[in-house]
């Protein structure tokens, strides 16, 4: 029994665990009570994630004892970044823990549960500087089959000062493009509508495995933006490897996420592929974090506030109608009211569509652990909070209803979860669109009226909006490209 806490890496790596163990025989169940062995995928971003997870082993512990006195033993796992980064707590904490594994140890899953079978604790967070797991195919369990995330990259060199990704997931390292194509071609095969291209920081994705390609100039940086580390020279580079990706299908749609705003301005072929290429969809997602220079350079985000409007200014030049969302976290260490008004008059003056919004966590190990004071008072972070999310909720709303009145192209997910009488899919700019499940017809000129499907494109008209969602009434069902064609 598998459960996922936290990003979406962590769902591909429930898959990436559950491809190792189903070749060596395991089965999986939905049910808790049937299991012989709960694994628990788990997150360190935030406090609040981890205290699920300890919260849950409160639930685990009384399962387990009944299994004890039932004379059926039930092994307890927790896999991913709380693993990495709390291992010596929870084994002794919790002696109910049979094993730990760390994000780059999931190929070691059936000897550690072999250890534990044995009746002993099995612990392995040993970070790898080159597994990107290339030859296992995930084991696809997202809803429907329409869409998939595909991992491109893992780790992050980045040392935000905030954030203890590079300690759970370690350094960097790209995935072979021949093996990242060759998941996204069995996707196509199958059906699947949409991929989306992941990893901590796709636009520094570079792909050593090709001889030819290692002597490849460094990447320059842009005006206004820097690395704590070197330009790494060598290897192919997110923007071949888009194109490849966009040419194997011209009926699936393609997004990326998440790139560093510090790895665009050179990429200006990236950008540029984004406006051609009609399956690529004209949505970025650009973390800011803040809007007070003052504060980025403290998270050493490498930009300042200047460099990072230029960039959207940039963006929205070269890609008309893009989608934006974004990261903010409010009360970061030493952040004053001025700070945060500049927060929030970023986010007045980009306007961005979707946003996610976060009060700071200190946590372990970071560089602002060890450096900086988290001085921010809890009150005051959770009112900052509540001030971005309104000011955010305010700017998405008026974007969103700016398409009021527009026919927008969507990708059917499923039924919607408030009604089962209504549809729901998403737009180009990644925003739900929901619309009444009746018959339509069909553009290429089918007479007889046709009942919509997830993984349908339709074309919807648009009647109202709020922050969260588009409402509309669908016009009829197309296809990826009859729609750009009909443009």
């Amino acid at each position: 029994y598998l459960e996922t806490y936290g990003c979406q890496m962590n769902v591909n790596d429930t898959e990436i665990a559950w491809a190792i163990l189903q070749k060596n025989g395991y089965r999986r169940t939905k049910e808790l009570d049937e299991a012989d062995v709960i694994l628990l995928v788990t997150c360190s971003v935030r406090e609040k994630a981890e205290q699920a997870i300890w919260n849950r082993l409160r639930h685990l512990k009384a399962l387990k004892a009944r299994r004890q006195q039932a004379r059926l033993p039930l092994r307890i796992g927790i896999l991913g970044c709380m693993a990495e980064r709390l291992k010596e707590e929870i084994l002794h904490r919790e002696k109910l823990v049979d094993i730990v594994a760390g994000p780059d140890a999931y190929r070691d899953l059936p000897r550690l549960l072999a250890v534990a079978e044995s009746g002993q604790q099995a612990a392995n967070v040993l970070l790898s500087l080159d597994e990107t797991y290339a030859d296992i195919l995930p084991v696809q369990t997202s809803a429907g089959g329409t869409t998939a995330f595909v991992s491109i990259m893992r780790g992050c060199d980045n040392m935000c000062s905030y954030c203890i990704v590079p300690f759970t997931r370690g350094r960097e390292r790209s995935r072979p493009i021949a093996s990242i194509l060759q998941e996204v071609r069995m996707l196509s095969d199958q059906g699947v509508k949409e991929v989306t291209l992941l990893g901590q920081n796709v636009n520094s994705f570079r792909d050593m495995s090709e001889v030819q390609f290692q002597s490849a100039a460094a990447p320059v940086l842009s005006r206004g933006f820097s690395t704590v580390y070197k330009a790494k020279p060598g290897g192919l580079r997110f923007a071949h490897l888009l194109d490849q990706v966009s040419r194997i299908d011209p009926e699936m749609r393609i997004r990326f996420t998440s790139p560093h705003p510090k790895d665009f301005p050179d990429e200006a072929s990236v950008l540029q592929l984004i406006q051609e290429r009609h399956n690529i969809c004209k949505q970025l997602h650009l973390p800011a974090q803040s809007g007070s220079t003052r504060v980025l350079e403290a998270m050493r985000r490498g930009y300042t506030r200047e460099a990072y409007l230029e960039l959207v200014h940039h963006v929205r030049e070269s890609i008309p109608g893009v989608s934006l969302s974004s990261d903010f976290i409010a009360g970061f260490c030493g952040e004053t009211e001025e700070d945060h008004q500049q927060t929030v008059s970023l986010l007045r003056e980009v306007s961005y569509n979707v946003g996610f919004l976060f009060a700071y966590s200190m946590r372990q190990k970071t560089r602002a652990y060890h450096r900086l004071q988290d001085d921010v008072p809890a009150d005051i972070k959770q009112r900052r909070l509540e001030e971005l999310i309104a000011v955010f909720r305010e700017e998405a709303a008026r974007a969103n209803e700016a398409m009021v009145g527009q026919s927008q192209l969507v990708l059917v997910e499923g039924p919607s979860k408030r009604s089962p009488s209504e549809l729901c899919g998403r737009n180009d700019g990644n925003i739900k669109v929901i619309f009444p499940d009746a018959e339509t017809e069909d553009a290429a000129g089918c007479k007889a009226p046709v009942r919509v499907q997830p993984g349908d494109y339709v074309v919807v008209k648009v009647t109202s909006a709020s922050s969260q969602t588009l409402k509309g009434v669908l016009l009829c069902r197309t296809t990826l490209s009859g729609s750009v064609a009909s443009h």
